[in-house]
């Protein structure tokens, strides 16, 4: 049994992924690229074991602790996030390096079960080989070199996609790979200052920006005959509540609208001026604002959607919710919104809810389940977001469950929360701007799949958003029913930046020549999102666009049906 310690080992570690593989080959399906992932893996399964057989112990051992290392940080993160490291994941960890060691205290206990588990890896190719392969002493050496090599440039060729279901030891040592490539040669710059001149000395009222999860457009009553109650058609004496109808998101992914929104890039634009521009909070403060950031999303002070610690300083605010149920969290963001919209300081107060995003299974009370039949309740208490799909199969009846509770949870997260606002707010001196980070694909039409969104090949509804400005009757700031007038279902997410910028005072040539326009000018906007928005290493943008002709909104239900709604 010793004699074949090693090899042991590393089929062990190899087989506690198995999980992994077969959902990357359950997502492949039968075809041609299944053939080439197994013709990678092969690949690069062989070149790991090789490694194993490095003849000196010093070249064998540091090969076993660099693959050792590789792996456990992949596992880490995957552990921390529930999701998959993707390329531009690893750049944006490198930039937060300096934050290692906070990090590295915070998710001690993730680090040592996945070290644990690694030790297998670390064990089954730096021991003692007590056989020799009949191979020339250079190969196993070499072998895993190549192999990091041949993914790095598949990488390459695929701008960062495609290594899904692969040895995860090997994909943080290519993107390593690929990030030195584009140090070299891809240099952006240092972030700037504020330099748009300001025509306002004083702002006098608060700046909202919220934005919803997964909240799709065309499920909405303000847009849809059959959407969910969100009381946005109901608001109280002294607001104004104008809806720009449908609009485009920036992308199908939450962190890539999600950074745009704070940075401003633009379509044409969008690496260079979210890399280098100053961010939202930055104007605000130079505007004399007060900056607020409520994440109902995240706890325990990790941040999402891309935002660092740096970032972070220029947020007097940052605010959490680590004691509140998940279901209870936008409750919790609408009741310190009403609170800051009460009080003396003139604020830019920006939102991430909770929304709708999977699993939507008990993001609701009880009470609120008025689309039946539902996704069984209790399995998903306590989880904001997930990649997961327990008990999920995409099927057509499983949509039908999904749908119905995803409109419960419109109902409260939406609903509920502007009833909320609306009834104890203070919003005679505030402008909320409210939007979701993008659309869904909710397979109304009977399409196959598990996704609602983040696909490569995304229906319309995808990036589908609501867009609604809300302000009270002692603000003045643009003439709001001049811009609906020009821009309902014509306006885009890109649109929100300059907004913002000039409700602060910021001078209108100055924001157009940068960030191009706001809602108070007809927008002219292409109506697409981006849904290959990390487009590096020489790829290009991909745009879908919206076609409102074609758009599926939801039916009546049967008991709208019976009342003759």
């Amino acid at each position: 049994m010793a004699r074949y310690l090693k090899e042991l080992l590393l089929v062990l570690y190899l087989v506690r992924g198995y999980d992994y593989y077969l959902d990357r080959l359950q997502a492949l399906g039968f075809g041609f690229p299944t053939l080439l992932y197994s013709a990678m893996f092969v690949v690069l399964v062989v070149a790991l074991w090789m490694s194993a057989y490095i003849r000196p112990a010093p070249v064998r051992h540091l090969f076993a602790l660099v693959m050792f290392v590789s792996a456990v940080f992949f596992e880490v993160y995957t552990r921390v996030t529930d999701s998959y490291l993707t390329y531009s994941q690893f750049v944006s960890l490198v930039y937060s390096g300096g934050f290692i060691q906070e990090a590295a205290y915070q998710y001690r206990e993730v680090i040592i079960r996945a070290a644990a588990a690694g030790v297998l890896l670390l064990l089954g190719i730096g021991l003692k080989p007590r056989r020799r392969l009949p191979l020339p002493g250079f190969l196993p050496v070499a072998a895993p070199l190549l192999g990091v090599l041949l993914l790095s440039a598949v990488l390459f060729m695929r701008a960062g996609e495609g290594a899904r279901g692969l040895p995860v030891m090997y994909t943080p040592l290519a993107y390593l790979n690929l990030f030195i490539y584009e140090a070299l040669h891809n240099i952006v710059g240092p972030r700037e200052p504020v330099r748009i001149a300001q025509l306002t000395s004083v702002i006098e009222h608060d700046i909202v920006l919220i934005i919803d999860e997964s909240v799709a457009g065309n499920y909405l009553d303000i847009n849809a005959p059959f959407g969910v109650y969100t009381s946005l058609k109901m608001p109280p004496s002294g607001v104004e509540v104008i809806n720009f109808g449908y609009a485009a998101s920036i992308a199908n992914c939450s962190a890539d609208t999600n950074i745009t929104l704070r940075y401003g890039g633009t379509r044409a634009d969008y690496i260079r001026i979210n890399s280098t521009l100053p961010s939202i909070w930055q104007y605000a403060k130079k505007a004399g604002l007060r900056t607020v950031y409520i994440d109902a999303q995240r706890t325990g002070g990790n941040l999402q959607n891309l935002m660092t610690d740096l970032e972070k300083q220029d947020i007097d605010e940052f605010i959490q919710f680590d004691q509140v149920s998940v279901r209870d969290r936008d409750m919790a963001a609408a009741a310190k919104l009403i609170e800051l919209l009460g009080d003396d300081h003139a604020e830019l107060v920006l939102i991430n809810k909770v929304g709708a995003h999977f699993p939507v299974h008990d993001k609701y009370p009880d009470d609120f389940m008025n689309y039946r039949p539902a996704l069984p309740r209790g399995l998903f208490q306590e989880v904001s977001d997930t990649g997961l799909r327990d008990g999920f199969n995409g099927q057509k009846d499983d949509w039908v469950l999904y749908r119905n509770a995803y409109q419960n949870t419109l109902l409260w997260n939406v609903g509920e929360f502007f009833k909320r606002i609306f009834q104890q707010a203070d919003l005679s001196r505030a402008v909320l701007i409210y939007t979701s980070d993008h659309g869904q694909d909710l397979h109304e039409r009977g399409n196959p799949g598990l996704n609602t969104h983040c696909d490569g090949d995304p229906v319309a509804e995808e990036g589908l958003v609501p867009l609604v400005v809300i302000e009270g009757a002692q603000s003045h700031t643009l003439d709001w029913q001049q811009a609906w007038a020009q821009n309902k279902d014509r306006s885009s997410h890109y649109n929100i930046f300059p907004t913002l910028l000039q409700l602060m005072g910021y001078e209108p040539a100055g924001i157009e020549a940068i960030y191009g326009k706001s809602l108070s000018q007809p927008t002219d906007d292409a109506f697409t999102f981006n849904y290959r928005f990390n487009a590096r290493l020489g790829a290009v943008p991909e745009w879908k666009h919206i076609d409102l002709n074609h758009i599926v909104t939801p039916g009546p239900t049967q008991a709208q049906m019976a009342a003759g709604q």
